[in-house]
């Protein structure tokens, strides 16, 4: 079997075990719904945090692979090995973190607020943002893929702080909720 062959088998392979580790999750989280335990709003608040943790490690980690991917050569190993790190991490961490982080969050938005209040409307509308830095990673993801390199490192390096500046913005309405 060859490398490439070997490489699309894992990455088969593991995005298989992504989706049945999402299927198991929603499963659980539809279960404990209907069951509806008085813990259930803090099990999911604590999915919710563990999924937006998983998000940001994405959002913050794939920017810098892609200041590294700028610089490496085309049709290198190099190259290659950060095509296929970019690509699992965008499909089987971050994408399905990013899912499952909008669904309990507005559930936790309805449910234990009623989505009232300004400061998390605030969050909401940074949250969206946080997406859509989501979606043009993904199509960055695409572009490396097709060894097409339109940005600079040095782009790529200031793409990696939009996360972080909205992430803190985050926290601050949703532990002070100043407004």
């Amino acid at each position: 079997m060859t490398l490439d062959k070997k490489q699309s088998s894992d990455a088969q392979s593991a995005g298989r075990k992504a989706k049945l580790a999402i299927i198991v999750l929603c499963v659980l989280v539809a279960g404990l719904m209907v069951w509806n335990p008085p813990e259930l709003y803090v099990w999911i608040k604590a999915v919710h945090v563990i999924a937006i943790i998983s998000w940001m490690a994405g959002l913050v980690y794939l920017p810098r692979l892609f200041v590294y991917h700028s610089d490496s050569t085309v049709g290198s190993d190099t190259s290659e090995t950060f095509k296929l790190m970019e690509s699992r991490l965008y499909r089987l961490i971050m994408t399905p973190a990013m899912m499952i982080a909008w669904i309990l969050g507005l559930w936790l938005a309805w449910d234990g607020f009623g989505f009232v209040g300004w400061w998390l409307w605030l969050k909401i509308a940074a949250v969206f943002a946080l997406t859509m830095v989501h979606g043009y990673l993904g199509k960055s993801v695409r572009g490396f893929a097709a060894d097409q390199r339109e940005k600079t490192a040095r782009h790529w390096r200031l793409v990696n702080e939009l996360p972080t500046v909205l992430m803190i913005f985050i926290v601050i309405m949703v532990i002070v909720k100043p407004f």
